[in-house]
């Protein structure tokens, strides 16, 4: 099966608080990071066409986005083995993204200047999520086990 890119695992441990949200660095300048998980549910053998038509339509877009400052980060994952853990999910994206930034271009105006012909693009994000089983989107808060205190501890 062709992937983007391949990763082991998700790394589920976060820096962060349980009762307080870490801070990014970014705030202190209005510019914070949002780390969200996209998760797909591709429809068994449709693989390979949701991954081209990804690659293809949508992740141009997200290269142009962090190219102007809207991303400081774009993973793609696929699990490593058949039916690994539990199988909800067969594709996914993490984005970091930088809110707040200034100038970035919207997902709008990108998919007008990377593809002239919107008729065709239209068609083909449409069949991209007709092969779709499920999809969902995770946004995440950091949790820093470094700076909290254990509940009923002084």
């Amino acid at each position: 099966m062709r992937i983007l890119t391949l990763a082991a695992v998700i790394a589920l441990a976060a820096p962060g608080t349980a009762g307080t949200v870490a801070t990014p660095k970014s705030q202190a300048t209005g510019v914070r990071d949002v780390t969200t998980w996209y998760f797909y549910k591709v429809r068994w053998g449709h693989q390979d066409e949701f991954l081209d038509l990804f690659q293809r339509n949508h992740y141009p877009v997200l290269k142009a986005r962090m190219q102007g400052g809207g991303y400081s980060a774009i993973r793609t994952y696929v699990p490593r083995y058949h039916g690994d853990g539990r199988a909800d999910w067969t594709f996914a994206v993490e984005l970091v993204a930088r809110e707040g930034a200034a100038g970035v271009p919207t997902e709008e105006e990108i998919i007008k200047k990377l593809y002239p012909d919107q008729a065709k693009f239209r068609k083909e994000e449409a069949r991209r999520f007709e092969i779709l089983d499920a999809h969902w989107d995770m946004p995440l808060n950091p949790l820093d086990f470094e700076t909290r205190t254990p509940a009923g501890r002084q």
